[in-house]
């Protein structure tokens, strides 16, 4: 990725981050995507821990065969059940200067669909 596209990705994460702020009752599920893999987390940002992460890296996902947006959809609905059996229901969605498109929008589908709402 150039430079550029780095630093106007970093301006756009900041003036989201600006806005939003996840706590222990609604933490904020952020995503980072690189060119192979896709990574979330939910992140309490009153104490900055992190409560439950998954990525495309994990076994069980890894093993599936299927495109990255589709192994992106089994990202989401993974960390959703390990939100559900921590309690949590409610999310803030913090996309990380990305679009909301393609691998993004796959995983917030996935977590919704697997009971997350936000």
């Amino acid at each position: 990725m150039s430079t550029k596209a780095v630093n106007s990705r970093q301006k756009i994460r900041y003036r989201i981050r600006k806005k939003i702020a996840g706590s222990a009752q609604r933490p904020r599920l952020s995503v980072f995507r690189s060119n192979s893999d896709i990574y979330v987390q939910l992140i309490d940002d009153a104490t900055g821990t992190t409560l439950a992460s998954a990525s495309s890296r994990d076994k069980d996902i890894k093993a599936q065969k299927g495109t990255k947006s589709e192994k992106s959809k089994l990202v989401g609905a993974a960390l959703a059940t390990k939100a559900t059996s921590l309690g949590i229901t409610a999310v803030v969605f913090d996309r990380g200067g990305y679009l909301y498109h393609g691998r993004v929008k796959n995983v917030a589908d996935g977590a919704r669909e697997a009971g997350l709402q936000f």
